[in-house]
């Protein structure tokens, strides 16, 4: 089921959700939380006069699954655990907490010096935050993204999405202030089956993706 051509497509039906002209009015932190997000994170700032931001995570992956997600860690060190799986594979919380401190160490603190200098995301305490991203499939980087702007004591925090699970909106309508999806699928099943052109960044652009969002903040 084909709902968007490419990223500008999903953009566009996107916008047509949000309340752009209000939120010209009040102070917006657009955090993205993918490099695809990074698309629709600098375009929506761009529409509202707000600052820009992106927020680095890493997955966990099952021991006995390289392609199994069971938790995400993000630069602030908020953890999400999916508990029903790690209790279905009999995973130990030790190594889920191992991996997030290895993931954290090796991985997100080089994308800090490489993109930030070794900065942090910018404060988003008592900061309207509106998370943005090219879609959810698991929802686990959405629900890390999430747990760090709470832990943040953000005064507002919306999402915005073109295209989500119904079951993941269900549950984002309970949590955060405010949601914007362009479509909710019943039977969803992963962000490249809406998009009929949904390309990969290569390391030439996405350097240069990710240094032109950096400049954005900076």
């Amino acid at each position: 089921m084909i709902l968007f051509e490419d990223r500008q497509d999903a953009l566009n039906q996107l916008l047509q959700q949000l309340p752009l002209q209000r939120m010209r009015k009040e102070s917006w932190v657009v955090l993205a939380i993918s490099q695809g997000g990074v698309y629709f994170g600098e375009k929506i700032a761009g529409m509202i006069g707000g600052k820009a931001d992106y927020l680095f995570t890493e997955p966990i992956m099952a021991p006995n699954n390289k392609e199994c997600i069971i938790a995400m860690v993000s630069e602030t060190e908020e953890l999400v655990i999916n508990e029903r799986l790690v209790e279905s594979f009999d995973i130990t919380l030790d190594y889920v907490y191992g991996e997030a401190k290895r993931k954290y160490e090796e991985k997100i603190l080089g994308y800090l010096y490489k993109y930030r200098k070794g900065d942090m995301v910018s404060s988003l305490r008592d900061k309207n935050i509106l998370i943005v991203d090219e879609g959810a499939d698991t929802g686990m980087t959405l629900m890390a993204s999430l747990k760090t702007a709470i832990a943040q004591k953000v005064a507002r925090v919306a999402v915005a999405l073109p295209v989500v699970p119904e079951s993941i909106a269900v549950e984002l309508e309970k949590i955060v202030d405010e949601v914007y999806f362009a479509h909710t699928v019943k039977n969803y099943v992963d962000v490249y089956t809406y998009y009929r052109e949904l390309p990969a960044f290569d390391a030439v652009s996405l350097g240069a993706l990710n240094e032109k969002f950096c400049r954005l903040k900076y």
